[in-house]
């Protein structure tokens, strides 16, 4: 070849890579471009058939096209799987280098074909090149001819050039088709997120969930199923015959739809006939299956339901359909749980309006000012205020607020803490009501708020009035006589002659056991108004325990045995004096040992214990009386409290209310271990006394 020939011919190669380039550049459609490039190849190396397989970052097989002539055919999916891993393009792809086939019948690269029977197309010349941009790998490019041998070395160098000035063209092609599905995707997920939020209502949820699936996929049926213990249940369908596929019920991990659901894994399935988990369960009647994707509905990462796409209307579904029908089943899953959520709330709201107005108590609404935002109708009638009138006052305009429990700022209640207090309430007709005010912080049509329930106590205060009368005139009018009776029995024990003397002081002795329980009583009653107005305990000195024990246990002793019980004694040889009242020490004894024998049974045990526990005496008295339930441990010691029970027994309920004033009023502390049918024990600690106090006593 002479040099103006080969400078001829180099001409020629650059004029034809140019028009190549020009021609594959001025598209960015990727099906555009690989139908050119195919084009350019068959016109310019010849050959009958061409084919070109697009492969993402991954080296995955991600588009195909080819042409036959001037005719473009599809690809199958298991075509180009073939190909790839069998066949010649799938070894140019290993070794990144192109290869002339020179008859396909003595080549094992090549994949033999029904067609390439001898019968048929017969043996075939190919060749294959990769598409390389800076030693990446896009794609392969093969151009097949019908007879062998029709190409030689240079077709292979010119089918190279071709492919190396194609590669960056379908490069570029791949990623603007790649960013514009990324786009549909995005938009389709942006709009299906702004239609499914306009509605909080779960029904309306679930309609725009579907309508926006509907639009993105462009099918024919959409469905939408909850998950329910161990099935879906589809709640909802739009579509052809949407209306046999509401309430239907399906097994989690039965069929397409359950597996689905159970593994919270999408799936698409071209052709429902050629998959093995297809079954009767994922049947809607009036529906022809034929192709469906089917979705996780997520929320919180756990899945709550599935989505159900089925029949594309363009016969497939677009290779970003999973993509796009993932990504609105995790938007419709935080779009339920709000509405699910927002309905309980609203469901909430209701309830607590509905307790509110039907509430017995007044019930009051204000904001952190004060000011009345809300009066229920028992509120209105007991006030006398009209509700527009209670609107315009403000809470301590309508009861006497105990500002030191409250807070100036209400500080208190701020906190989250529970405010409790006796007040009066102003009434519209000036007078006033007893009322017990509860205060809270809550939350009240959606607005920070204090919640005031002024019950009514007028009754409770009526007959608190009435036993403090009666407290009164026990003390004051019983004292003097009982005092007078108790002198009179001691003259009379005096007087008694000598031979009637024992069967009358056994006779006197129960005449003064009685008075002195009288006496006890009357004491009580008087510590227990002493100590309740916070007068302290004045009469204190340094006293023996275990004398102060024998002695109280002497007073009990009949009381048991008329009983027919056991009253044990469990002392040390020794304690230390404690700093007490000693007649007030010596009646809590005495009123927890009467305590504990009147509710054990005849024959029953009971046990009187002390020892020292550092800087205090601990003493205690233990029954197998019927026990006392938990949930009454500490309000036994309340005033006036009997316990409801088998056991009829009587009684002012003054005796461990005192008991609990005495043995505070001493610093100490008292309290009850006991479970239902296994008696009780009352446990109480008094004050060791110091050395100095001591000293004191000696003095």
């Amino acid at each position: 070849m002479t040099l103006s020939q080969d400078q001829d011919r180099t001409k020629a190669l650059l004029e034809l890579l140019y028009h190549v380039s020009r021609e594959v550049a001025t598209a960015l459609d990727l099906r555009t471009v690989l139908q050119r490039v195919l084009y350019e190849a068959i016109q310019n190396v010849g050959g009958e058939r061409c084919s070109i397989v697009v492969l993402d970052d991954a080296g995955k097989a991600m588009d195909a096209t080819i042409v036959y002539g001037k005719q473009i055919h599809e690809h199958t999916t298991q075509q180009m799987r073939d190909t790839m891993e069998r066949g010649l393009a799938g070894w140019v792809i290993r070794n990144r280098r192109g290869v002339y086939v020179p008859d396909t019948s003595k080549d094992d690269r090549w994949l033999m074909r029904p067609d390439d029977a001898f019968d048929k197309t017969g043996a075939k010349s190919a060749i294959c090149v990769p598409l390389l941009v800076r030693e990446k790998l896009v794609g392969v490019l093969t151009l097949v001819h019908s007879r062998p041998n029709s190409f030689m070395g240079e077709q292979l160098d010119l089918m190279q050039a071709i492919a190396d000035q194609a590669a960056v063209a379908v490069l570029n092609a791949r990623l603007y088709t790649e960013s514009q599905r990324q786009a549909r995707v995005m938009t389709a997920l942006a709009e299906g997120a702004a239609a499914m939020n306009t509605s909080l209502r779960e029904e309306d949820v679930y309609q725009r969930i579907l309508i926006q699936t509907m639009q993105a996929l462009q099918v024919e049926t959409v469905a939408l199923g909850m998950i329910d213990g161990e099935h879906i249940v589809f709640r909802a369908a739009a579509g052809n015959n949407a209306g046999n596929i509401l309430g239907r019920k399906i097994a989690l991990g039965d069929g397409i739809v359950g597996n689905a659901a159970r593994d919270g894994r999408g799936v698409v399935v071209p052709d429902v006939r050629q998959d093995k988990n297809y079954g009767d369960a994922d049947k809607f009647g009036g529906i022809e299956m034929r192709s469906i994707l089917v979705a996780p509905i997520q929320a919180q990462g756990r899945v709550i339901g599935v989505l159900e796409a089925i029949n594309p209307i363009s016969k497939s579904f677009d290779p970003d359909a999973l993509l796009v029908m993932t990504g609105i089943g995790g938007l419709a899953g935080t779009t339920i749980q709000n509405a699910q959520l927002f309905e309980r709330l609203q469901a909430a709201h209701q309830r607590y309006r509905e307790l509110f107005e039907d509430s017995i108590d007044p019930m009051i609404i204000t904001d952190w000012d004060g000011h009345i935002v809300e009066a229920n109708r028992q509120a209105v009638l007991l006030s006398g205020y009209s509700n527009d009138e209670l609107h315009t006052l403000t809470i301590d305009q309508l009861h006497e607020v105990n500002w030191n429990k409250t807070g100036m700022e209400f500080e208190t209640l701020r906190a989250d803490q529970v405010v409790s207090y006796e007040s009066s309430m102003h009434k519209r007709d000036e007078t006033h009501m007893h009322v017990e005010v509860h205060a809270r912080r809550v939350e009240f049509d959606e607005a920070d708020s204090i919640q005031w329930i002024l019950r009514d106590i007028t009754e409770r205060r009526k007959l608190e009035e009435l036993r403090e009368d009666l407290t009164a005139m026990i003390y004051h009018d019983l004292r003097s006589p009982l005092g007078n009776i108790v002198s009179s029995l001691d003259v009379l024990s005096t007087l008694v002659p000598e031979q009637d003397q024992e069967m009358v002081l056994s006779i006197l002795k129960i005449a003064e056991n009685s008075t002195d329980r009288i006496q006890r009583l009357v004491s009580s009653l008087l510590d227990v108004s002493r100590l309740e107005s916070g007068q302290p305990i004045a009469d204190k000195k340094a006293v023996d325990p275990l004398p102060l024990v024998t002695k109280a246990v002497g007073d009990v002793e009949p009381v048991a045995k008329g009983r027919r019980q056991t009253l044990a004694v469990n002392l040390p040889e020794k304690l230390p004096f404690i700093w007490v009242d000693e007649d007030m020490a010596r009646r809590v004894l005495i009123n927890l040992m009467e305590n504990s024998s009147k509710f054990t049974p005849v024959e029953g045990k009971l046990e009187m214990g002390a020892e020292q526990d550092g800087e205090w005496v601990h003493m205690w008295v233990r029954d197998n009386g019927p026990g006392i339930p938990a949930a009454d441990h500490e309000r036994v010691f309340d005033k006036f409290t009997r316990l409801r029970g088998s056991n009829k027994t009587g009684g002012l309920g003054i005796g461990l209310a005192f008991c609990r004033l005495a043995v505070q009023g001493h610093g100490g502390r008292i309290w009850v271990e006991s479970e239902s049918g296994k008696g009780a024990t009352f446990h109480f600690t008094l004050p060791v006394a110091t050395e100095e106090q001591l000293a004191k006593a000696d003095d």
